[in-house]
């Protein structure tokens, strides 16, 4: 039987977690400052007889916040940035259950892009908030492994934060990651929804850019989500596209990567990398949306 997470807490300080190492929690031994300064922080996780946790979420706004609080999800009120010039950010999580809350089994972090790759290759979901945004240091991103392999579903936008309650409410996860960044305009969250059932899965994505991208992905069958992830910039429109074709593999992780550096070493792990930037037109940071189709 699976061993589950049912509890997760945060120090900042050895008084902290000389107090969570007696009530039975286990660290995991990555500092999510590393390279930014500041205060020393680590993640533990409890393994327990209580409901599993099956879903995790970061915040690094007042507005990303409003959603989670009215789906239930559960704040960890502790700024992972503490002591940094970076984002105040919060970790978050929700125990579910149902078609599309599959129990969370391990939390890791990496610290590099080669990590990063040879988790997608080991069954592992990537968050694509860096834990040390705007606050220097290393590229430090969240991961999870269920207890069962999932698969992509399904995929949507948002370019506000009116329906994010709806989008928790009905299984989504936000991929943790302004399309816009850097680039004003509005706040465009990517979502995606998980199942179990390979046969439901999406098997592609893809990104347009400009009209010939548009119209050339129509062509070929592929669906559109409806929101532009270049909203109220000075680019041109941009959109997700989706696929699903029996005869290719499913897909079972897809997060953004901002990265440039990474993209090689992605590619080589297997990892598919769209090199058309979600930033197309304008000043803000470049941004490819990736994605690690099933093996076997």
């Amino acid at each position: 039987m699976a061993t589950y997470i049912t509890e997760l807490d945060v120090s900042t300080d050895q008084a902290e977690e000389q107090h969570l190492q007696s009530n039975g929690f286990k660290k995991i031994n990555i500092n999510l400052n590393q390279g930014a300064g500041g205060k020393t922080i680590y993640l533990w996780y409890k393994n327990g007889p209580a409901k599993p946790i099956t879903r995790v979420q970061f915040t690094f706004n007042d507005g990303m916040a409003s959603g989670l609080i009215e789906a239930g999800y559960k704040k960890i009120d502790k700024n992972l940035n503490a002591g940094t010039r970076g984002d105040v950010i919060y970790l978050w999580y929700f125990r579910g259950s149902g078609e599309f809350n599959t129990p969370i089994v391990k939390i890791d972090f990496t610290t590099d892009a080669e990590g990063e790759a040879n988790k997608f290759k080991d069954g592992w979901e990537k968050s694509a908030c860096n834990l040390n945004r705007h606050a220097g240091g290393n590229l430090i991103f969240a991961w999870v492994k269920r207890e069962k392999q999932t698969y992509i579903c399904n995929v949507s936008a948002t370019d506000s934060y009116e329906s994010d309650d709806s989008y928790y409410d009905n299984g989504y996860i936000r991929v943790d990651e302004n399309t816009n960044r850097s680039a004003g305009g509005a706040d465009v969250f990517i979502w995606y929804r998980q199942t179990t059932d390979p046969k439901r899965a999406l098997t592609d994505l893809n990104i347009s850019t400009n009209d010939i991208e548009y119209q050339t992905l129509q062509q070929q069958g592929y669906t559109s989500v409806s929101v532009n992830l270049n909203e109220k910039t000075n680019g041109p429109p941009v959109y997700l596209w989706h696929n699903n074709d029996d005869s290719a593999k499913p897909i079972q992780a897809m997060s953004l990567l901002l990265n440039i550096h990474a993209v090689q070493v992605y590619k080589k792990a297997g990892v598919s990398v769209i090199e058309r930037n979600l930033n197309t037109g304008n000043a803000g940071s470049t941004e490819f949306l990736c994605f690690y189709r099933s093996k076997a």
